[in-house]
């Protein structure tokens, strides 16, 4: 496509950054990005398709929430490494529910606007799990539990998801239902924590289990570098000590 050569890709290593706004009001509904291949797929479909930086794939605007975006317009900026698309916006552009992804004042910390649409039935208790404890990283940590574990020390935050496993063993051990399901709960929290410490979203786990289907368990096992670990847990210190062999 002829369009797709205005762009400097290889200025942006192959990512551009795209403002979103609804074609009607010109409120500025959110910021992603695209690579060519998404770009294309817009182009295309002429509805928004974006590269997802966290799940690192291409995903299409409401592929979940059914939230889709029609594109009026594409307009490139005077660098040719920025695009602004104009779009009709059905239902909401935020995950949060809201119509823009911009309602947080930078200086008061005050949200200007309100939920219009209820979207974890859309989205998933895991895929609104993850964005609530991203939404928590910068709150105090004296009142939120989530932004203690994510802003201390990150022994602290892997003791817990080792302590959790243990009483889920325990549990498993005893044949307690109701135990085994409230652990199980405890460390989904735990490891979606520290999936968000480094940005990682659940997303991409499920994508790797998608890849396992039709792979045998032992040939999958195979395919690795066998290895082996050892976690000592300490009152102060988490130590991993990881030696692999072939």
């Amino acid at each position: 496509m002829e369009q797709l050569t205005k762009i400097d890709w290889e200025k942006m290593n192959n990512l551009i950054p795209v403002i979103t706004q609804d074609a009607t009001t010109n409120e500025v509904l959110m910021l992603a990005y695209m690579n060519q291949e998404a770009l294309e797929l817009t182009l295309k479909t002429n509805y928004a398709h974006y590269f997802s930086r966290s799940k690192q794939r291409i995903w299409k605007k409401g592929e979940s929430s059914n939230h889709l975006q029609e594109i009026v317009e594409i307009l490139i900026d005077c660098d040719n490494d920025t695009l602004l698309l104009k779009v009709n916006q059905e239902g909401v552009a935020c995950h949060t529910g809201r119509k823009s992804c911009f309602f947080t004042n930078l200086a008061t910390n005050e949200t200007i606007s309100d939920v219009q649409i209820d979207t974890s039935s859309a989205y998933g208790v895991i895929d609104t799990l993850y964005h609530t404890i991203q939404e928590k990283k910068n709150d105090d940590p004296t009142k939120s539990y989530t932004a203690k574990l994510l802003q201390g020390k990150q022994n602290s935050m892997l003791k817990k998801i080792v302590e959790e496993s243990g009483e889920f063993t325990f549990a498993i051990k005893d044949n307690d239902t109701e135990e085994i399901i409230y652990e199980a709960a405890d460390i989904t929290y735990h490891v979606l924590v520290a999936l968000a410490s480094k940005n990682i979203s659940p997303d991409r786990v499920k994508q790797e289990l998608a890849r396992r289907f039709g792979i045998s368990g032992i040939e999958e096992k195979n395919s690795r570098k066998e290895s082996w670990f050892f976690i000592n847990i300490n009152a102060s210190k988490l130590h991993l000590i990881l030696t692999c062999y072939n």
